[in-house]
């Protein structure tokens, strides 16, 4: 019972992030689109979300392995109430530019390699014995429902009403996930000795991680799949508005139908794991990712694409639920975050310069729709390779996965 409050706790604070979060990410987009309808533009405001995950990822892993990881998420997330609030008052003054924007995604992205590694490293800790796949499932559930399934609509509505008035509901989301971690009882730090020199400790994870073929080709799938699903997705509010004609206000049910999409994603992926095998979920996974975006290239009615984008969102999740529970069952929990946070420089930090890609690409092809075929057939040749890749050891060997987390390099 212990565990099970304890990941109450943490979902719950999740959930409150994840609802701020998803409500300024339709809302950013969409505050950005008042100033600009450049698409390298827009792509750059994903671009800037993201790289502090580029620049950052692997020392907040190692701070995230050095702290006491339920603090780090409090300071983190009060950190991102204030700038998303010194925004809601810099909209509602009109004085705002898109430069002011970008600073704005920079600081709350930088805040965000914290929480988020912290979150993650979380899991093992507050589950106990209890099944990651079941623990990991669950946060991407309360990622999906915050983010997409609740966030978007009420953001693009709220906007739409008051542009000022989804920043402010942002900045409550933020400080109610950091009040929440209050109640979360215990001391969560990555290792009781003292710590060595951060340098060194960088350079442990990544010698444990140049150690695990199987973990390195998992980044090195996750990390192309996130560099060509973003040449798309840091295009779909210019998809929306101008390849659909939704409005400002109806751009966060289209996201609303991704949302329900991931929350089924994130249901399914434990049972299909068990019927079907790791394996099996990702390269499966990565082909309807594929057919869901090249076929968004394609259509022309928004009851398609909304439901095309459903289609990818419940297959990215699967795919990324296999991934999280890779992580887990692999790492040794003290090298959590530094391999964490390698992975996330890799894979997170492919996403500013697949946004990067995707806005020259709209430009050159003229249409955010073409992107989306572009960046649909690239994911199928995606799945061919993963399937190469992992088709031997996809956390088949039980017994591999128990070495691993028991394993210890020397000097470590």
């Amino acid at each position: 019972m212990v565990n099970a409050r304890r990941l109450t706790w943490l979902l719950t604070s999740s959930a409150a992030s994840h609802l701020g979060d998803g409500i300024g990410k339709v809302a950013l987009p969409l505050l950005a689109t008042t100033l600009t309808r450049d698409p390298v533009l827009i792509a750059g405001l994903s671009a800037t979300q993201f790289l502090p995950w580029l620049l950052f990822a692997a020392v907040a892993g190692a701070l995230v392995d050095r702290v006491d990881r339920r603090r780090a998420m409090i300071v983190a997330n009060t950190a991102r109430a204030a700038a998303v609030g010194a925004l809601a008052l810099l909209v509602a003054a009109g004085g705002t530019t898109i430069w002011l924007v970008y600073l704005t995604a920079l600081i709350i992205g930088t805040a965000e390699t914290i929480a988020d590694s912290a979150a993650n490293a979380l899991i093992p800790a507050v589950v106990g014995d209890g099944s990651l796949d079941s623990a990991n499932s669950k946060l991407q559930a309360c990622e999906i429902v915050g983010q997409t399934f609740l966030g978007g609509p009420v953001g693009s509505l709220t906007f739409a009403l008051f542009a000022a008035f989804p920043f402010i509901l942002n900045s409550a989301g933020f400080t109610i996930a950091a009040a929440v971690l209050l109640g979360l009882a215990g001391t969560y730090r990555g290792k009781a000795e003292p710590p060595a020199k951060l340098r060194t400790e960088l350079a442990d994870g990544l010698r444990w991680l140049r150690r695990r073929p199987l973990l390195r080709r998992l980044v090195v799938v996750a990390g192309l799949l996130s560099l060509v699903s973003e040449l798309a997705q840091a295009q779909l509010v210019l998809y929306a508005l101008e390849d659909l004609h939704l409005s400002d206000a109806t751009f966060g049910f289209f996201a609303f139908v991704g949302g329900i999409g991931g929350l089924l994603g994130a249901g399914v992926a434990p049972r299909l794991v068990r019927a079907t095998g790791r394996l099996a979920v990702v390269t499966g996974g990565i082909v309807c990712c594929g057919l869901g975006f090249g076929g968004m290239g394609l259509v022309r009615s928004p009851v398609a694409g909304a439901a095309l984008f459903g289609l990818f969102a419940a297959a990215v999740v699967a795919v990324n639920v296999v991934l999280a529970t890779a992580r887990h069952t692999l790492v040794p929990g003290e090298l959590l975050g530094r391999v964490l946070g390698v992975w996330r420089t890799v894979v997170w930090g492919a996403i500013p310069l697949g946004a990067l890609l995707g806005g020259v690409l709209t430009e050159r092809l003229g249409s955010a729709a073409r992107t989306f075929a572009v960046s649909g057939v690239a994911m199928l040749a995606i799945a061919a390779f993963a399937f190469g890749a992992l088709r031997h050891g996809l956390l088949g060997d039980e017994s591999d996965s128990a070495a691993a987390r028991t394993h210890h390099d020397p000097g470590l």
